[in-house]
């Protein structure tokens, strides 16, 4: 037994850590997979007919490999830490949320234009879940604007759903394709340098995330944001 792992894998579970080009990593951390189907194995979802929800949950990254969505460190007696969820899902107290939840409700707004939710495990055994904000044309960022956002998450969702800081952003990172760099931005504020977590020319305002990655500097130094 070592203090802060899992001694080893559960039997009948091939279980791995693997690098983004689908290779194994050994006392290095990577993506938690499952190379060969497990005793517990969900088949399907309900309400998910042709299968495509599920596969997208669990088999878009590595094709015909199960995919957990966790970071994992896998050692060569086998023995296992996790560091976190590798994907965007945010697990708060142990409730699952979606984070396209939040937007609906966010980007309702008229003084909103954009928003970016992040929840993250922290070195520090903390987790963080800021919501990041980009006011609309002609508006500013204040008080009133953070209150209106809070009180609209809280009614429309839950307390739980509410954001640990709202922090102005001037804008919101995407891939090239339009999608909202969720674990990038997560991996940054996580400790991942700029270079591991991006390609240069493989997203739009390539600028901020420096300024994510700034911004975790400051977390880690205890000089974040409130709420």
């Amino acid at each position: 037994m070592r203090t802060g792992r899992i001694s080893g894998p559960a039997l009948g579970v091939a279980l791995a850590s693997w690098d983004a080009t689908g290779q194994p990593r050994v006392g290095q951390q990577g993506e938690l997979v499952v190379t060969a189907p497990l005793p517990s194995m969900p088949l399907h979802f309900v309400d998910d007919p042709d299968g495509e929800r599920y596969k997208r949950s669990y088999f878009d990254v590595y094709p015909g490999v199960w995919r957990h969505g966790d970071w994992v460190t896998v050692d060569a007696d086998l023995s296992v830490a996790v560091a976190g969820r590798s994907d965007s899902t945010l697990n708060r107290m142990g409730v699952r949320m979606g984070s396209a939840d939040l937007y609906a409700v966010v980007e309702r707004l008229p003084r909103v234009a954009d928003s970016l939710v992040i929840g993250a495990e922290l070195p520090d055994g903390r987790y963080y879940m800021p919501l990041f904000v980009v006011p609309a044309a002609g508006e500013r960022f204040d008080d009133s604007l953070r209150d209106e956002i809070v009180g609209a998450i809280r009614q429309s969702l839950s307390p739980r759903h509410v954001p640990d800081a709202v922090v102005p952003v001037e804008a919101v990172p995407r891939t090239l394709t339009g999608k909202k760099l969720e674990v990038p931005v997560k991996r940054i504020l996580q400790g991942a340098r700029v270079t591991e977590v991006s390609a240069e020319g493989a997203v739009t305002r390539p600028d901020m995330l420096a300024w994510f990655a700034g911004f975790a500097d400051r977390l880690a130094s205890g000089r974040g944001e409130g709420r």
